[in-house]
């Protein structure tokens, strides 16, 4: 029997709410499959632990992690008023994406069974993509800083780094990725129109790696024209790979385009598996329903199957999936964005209850 360890971190806001969610629909499904088994440990990293501590986890959080032997880290939303954003970010998820080296951050955009899009006559074959976005260099790679601050004088500066490296198995991922999920193409986002030297370098590595890959048609797109093809021709898409930036917000806008922030998972990965990769929904903190007993848990269930499916546990990854398309075709237990009435804890029942029902 496989035997995972997982970290968990509830994060902030409704974090604990949807976190709760997903390890209760984990340990049932380990239950019912019953070819694995997952132990997870709780940190309480985060804005409380930076109110009281003055850090968002301690120095060495991701040795802690590291060491501890974590297959993986289930990660809640991050963020809370009384914290700066970029304290947040970069005092947590950005040090353990960067020093964990998850180079590639996999966002599924995907309009599910029962969940209806705000785009007018799309349906399910329309909206199914593939964010592939680059997570550890780029506009975030935190080179720059300021001088002379609060004079008239005073300069920020912000770099943008793609090293070779990390540009050509970011764009060789997403090729990889097409050929072993049968996906027909790959689309890059650029704006090299603008950006004369780190935009035109990416189209130069993009064109050099889709070289290797003859049978799969590519193109590239500047990412504001692409951002109207999303709203206007969905269809048309398929796999995206964007620089860091450009995958944040595309894929933002993929997750609006396919129904709700709540139902959009990530995967941050180290396909090499040298470092444990991290999986968690890609919506906000939403503190103010947080504590209502509200929110939709299924980003963050939908997460934990990424893990699985990562781990190689497929079977109990399809069987997790089907019992959420299954609970949001049926609509009887669907939270407030989603147009029901139901509790977070409902709504994360009513996945459990299904795959009972599906394992029998």
């Amino acid at each position: 029997m496989q035997h995972y360890h997982i970290a968990v971190l509830p994060g902030d806001g409704i974090g604990q709410e949807v976190i709760t969610e997903s390890v209760q629909t984990l340990e049932v499904l380990a239950q019912l499959h019953g070819g694995f088994r997952l132990d997870t440990h709780e940190f309480d990293w985060g804005s409380d632990y930076y109110l009281r501590e003055g850090a968002m986890m301690p120095a060495d959080g991701p040795t802690i992690l590291k060491q501890s032997g974590f297959d993986g880290i289930l990660l809640g939303p991050v963020g809370d008023p009384r914290v700066p954003d970029h304290i947040t970010l970069w005092g947590l998820l950005l040090p353990i994406r960067q020093q964990f080296d998850q180079y590639v951050n996999l966002r599924p955009i995907r309009l599910l069974p029962g969940v209806r899009s705000p785009l007018a006559n799309k349906g399910l074959a329309d909206i199914d993509m593939i964010c592939v976005r680059e997570n550890t260099e780029g506009e975030y790679a935190g080179v720059g800083g300021r001088v002379h601050q609060g004079t008239n004088d005073e300069v920020a500066i912000q770099s943008t780094v793609f090293t070779r490296s990390g540009t050509v198995r970011i764009i060789r991922y997403a090729f990889q990725y097409a050929r072993e999920h049968g996906r027909r193409k790959v689309t890059s986002a650029t704006k090299s129109n603008s950006l004369q030297y780190n935009m035109v370098f990416w189209d130069e590595v993009f064109a050099q790696v889709a070289a290797d890959y003859p049978e799969i048609p590519h193109e590239q797109q500047l990412i504001d024209s692409l951002a109207a093809r999303f709203v206007s021709r969905p269809e048309s898409l398929d796999v995206i790979v964007c620089s860091n930036l450009f995958g944040d917000i595309l894929s933002d806008l993929g997750a609006a385009l396919a129904g709700s922030m709540g139902l959009a998972p990530s995967a941050n990965l180290n396909p090499e598996r040298r470092y444990p990769s991290l999986f968690q929904a890609i919506h906000g903190s939403a503190p103010d329903i947080a504590g209502k007993g509200i929110a939709n848990p299924i980003a963050s269930i939908w997460s934990a199957q990424l893990m699985l499916d990562f781990f190689g546990e497929h079977e109990a990854a399809t069987l997790l999936m089907r019992a959420i398309e299954d609970v949001l075709t049926a609509r009887q237990a669907l939270t407030p964005d989603l147009g029901g009435t139901a509790t977070t804890h409902q709504l994360g029942d009513g996945i459990r209850t299904q795959l009972r029902t599906l394992a029998h």
